[in-house]
């Protein structure tokens, strides 16, 4: 069990500088407890690893499995020491609220482009639930425990490449996986090295190799590399909300269209997506005005 410490920048906030790689609240591959201690099953280059996350004066690391001496390597990377949120300067007073207010939150950077773009596939066209429940299917179905004592925290890691192109259509369809969506990771995961080197790209070059594979598009492609990457300009297009979030938030627009969206966030050039992820961190959001979207039962059809 290697162990590795990290001295974080004040202010830091672990938890939510983490939590974008937690997959809705019953993600197999991420736990956290009740004391701040976070959890991660991680399938690096070296093989599966199971990652504790404690925050003390410093931040306490421990791995075990093939992949521990890989994911603690690149431990500053993954808590965003590598992030300079410093160099973002707010040009509108809820932005500078929300950067005041959460100081403490970093891009983080996992250098793992598969498990970042496989489930944003998942996400693809239908609600975040059912994405979230075929993600947890997935891994519990082909995954495999994580190592050490992952296996009795019930954590899981990602199947790897082989594995998942080995899942029939028929337990796609179980997951609630439509054939357009389980297409789609069949053709990331036949290219699965060519996807991960993406991880090391500036993201012009990081956003053309994703969105070679047909089925990845901007958007896919954007929700992986700010993960993968930490890359903070890589802005979420083609959302069903995140332009009426930004119009309402920054213009009081709650119509606002992608075109507006990008007009808006063009005073955070090379800092779009860091923009937008302080706008959501306030909690700001133009009111409801339709029923949510109905879920998905692909399995029963």
């Amino acid at each position: 069990m290697p162990d590795r410490e990290w001295t974080p920048p004040e202010p830091y906030d672990l938890r939510r500088s983490l939590l974008v790689l937690r997959r809705g609240p019953y993600d197999p591959a991420f736990r956290e407890e009740r004391d701040g201690t976070l959890w991660r099953g991680t399938r690096t280059p070296a093989g599966p690893a199971t990652l504790r996350l404690r925050r003390g004066a410093r931040i306490e690391a421990s791995a075990w499995g093939p992949g521990a001496d890989w994911v603690l390597d690149r431990l500053p990377a993954l808590l965003g020491g590598e992030d300079r949120p410093e160099e973002f300067v707010p040009r509108h007073r809820l932005i500078a609220e929300a950067r005041r207010r959460h100081r403490g939150v970093r891009l983080i950077r996992t250098g793992l482009v598969l498990e970042s773009l496989i489930p944003s596939v998942l996400e693809q066209r239908v609600t975040t639930e059912d994405a979230y429940r075929s993600w947890r299917r997935l891994l519990r179905w082909f995954g495999e425990p994580a190592p050490g004592p992952g296996a009795e925290l019930d954590l899981w890691v990602m199947p790897e490449p082989r594995a998942i192109a080995r899942v029939p259509s028929w337990d796609w369809h179980r997951a609630n996986v439509d054939g357009s969506r389980s297409a789609t990771v069949m053709r990331v995961v036949r290219v699965a090295r060519r996807m991960e080197e993406a991880a090391a790209m500036d993201l012009p070059r990081a956003l053309a190799r994703l969105q070679a594979v047909p089925g990845v598009g901007p958007w896919t492609a954007a929700e992986a590399l700010q993960r993968s990457n930490g890359a903070p300009d890589a802005i979420t297009v083609g959302d069903l909300h995140l332009p009426g979030t930004i119009g309402y938030a920054l213009a009081g627009e709650r119509d606002a269209d992608d075109a507006r969206m990008l007009e808006l966030l063009a005073d955070y050039p090379g800092q779009r997506h860091r923009a937008a992820r302080y706008v959501l961190l306030t909690g700001v959001a133009p009111p409801r005005r339709a029923p949510r979207q109905r879920h998905a039962r692909i399995a029963r059809l």
